[in-house]
């Protein structure tokens, strides 16, 4: 799937809750679902800076696609971190880095966070983004 279909899907999905609050609990059980980053790069070179909670990304390429993994200690983080791999993981450095995050804005996240969450988002985003251009150099 493209980036574009992946995030068409995801405000699919978030425009069948009624609510925030079940808006909230369908993040943290996406966070649930993603797969533990390993060990060995839960580093402090992976961390995140500007979130609030700890949040560990790191990437690697296989093939001439970028392979996402992270963890974080906050469970709604957690969340919003598989959301957004799910969006980039598995897709090529150079359509990372020409994806427009509008999915964003239409599924009303942003406006929904604290102001040092929305922060993290943004970091987050930033950072998924320096990975593609140092993973586009390798292919």
């Amino acid at each position: 799937m493209t980036i574009k279909e992946i995030q068409e899907e995801i405000i699919d999905e978030f425009s069948m809750f009624d609510d925030w609050m079940e808006r909230y609990e369908y993040i943290i059980e996406l966070g649930k679902s993603l797969p533990i980053i390993n060990a060995a790069n839960k580093l402090e070179e992976n961390l995140i800076k500007g979130c609030q909670s700890k949040v560990w990304l790191y990437s690697e390429l296989d093939a001439d696609k970028v392979k996402f993994s992270a963890d974080s200690d906050a469970i709604l983080t957690k969340g919003i971190v598989a959301l957004l791999l799910r969006v980039f993981s598995d897709q090529k450095p150079a359509d990372i880095l020409n994806a427009d995050t509008t999915f964003i804005d239409k599924i009303g996240l942003k406006e929904h966070l604290s102001p040092t969450r929305a922060n993290g988002l943004v970091s987050m985003l930033k950072q998924i983004k320096m990975y593609a251009i140092a993973q586009q150099t390798k292919i």
